[in-house]
């Protein structure tokens, strides 16, 4: 019988994956790779992840520096980086290229900090979906009498506690990248 719920739970776990991954990719005051996983390089042709083109390195709390495998690309990963909306211009010294991550206005700490909310408000929505698609396929089951009404009842109290450790989850990663954003 738990292992009616499991594929449920599998789909609250992506949920919350993706958000950590999101939330990865939004800029706090000091430098992480990560603000560059959404960023591609158009490499020979083909649309390339920085991370797969070079080394990502962070030599000082505020500065990520790039240096690519194959220096003919330093142009071409400047240009995306100007193209995307991370908002940090980069300095290209012919072998590296650096980004200077500038300190977070109060203003824009709080933009990002109500992004980071929303996201978390998503991400929280998606998981109440799947338990309500959940809890609507076990009633279902109970329905054509594949279930009895006591494993439905125990299943639907499964599927509550699955969907209150997720949004535990949320929480607490929103929470951290929200600390993380404040900071000074």
């Amino acid at each position: 019988m738990s292992n009616r719920t499991d594929v449920y739970e599998e789909k609250m776990n992506k949920s919350i994956k993706s958000l950590e991954n999101e939330l990865n990719t939004i800029r706090a005051g000091r430098a992480n790779p990560h603000v560059l996983d959404k960023i591609l390089v158009d490499c020979y042709g083909a649309p390339t992840p920085i991370n797969q083109i070079g080394n990502i390195t962070v030599p000082e709390a505020r500065l990520l520096q790039i240096s690519p495998w194959d220096s003919s690309l330093l142009k071409e990963i400047e240009k995306a980086i100007n193209m995307s909306d991370i908002g940090i211009n980069p300095s290209n010294d012919g072998k590296v290229i650096r980004l200077v991550f500038p300190e977070l206005t109060e203003e824009r700490r709080k933009l990002l900090g109500k992004d980071v909310k929303k996201k978390g408000e998503d991400a929280k929505v998606a998981v109440r979906n799947i338990r309500r698609d959940g809890i609507d396929a076990f009633k279902k089951l109970e329905k054509s009498h594949e279930i009895t009404e006591d494993e439905l009842k125990s299943l639907e109290d499964k599927m509550q506690k699955l969907t209150d450790k997720s949004i535990s989850s949320i929480d607490k990663l929103v929470e951290n990248k929200t600390k993380d954003i404040m900071a000074i």
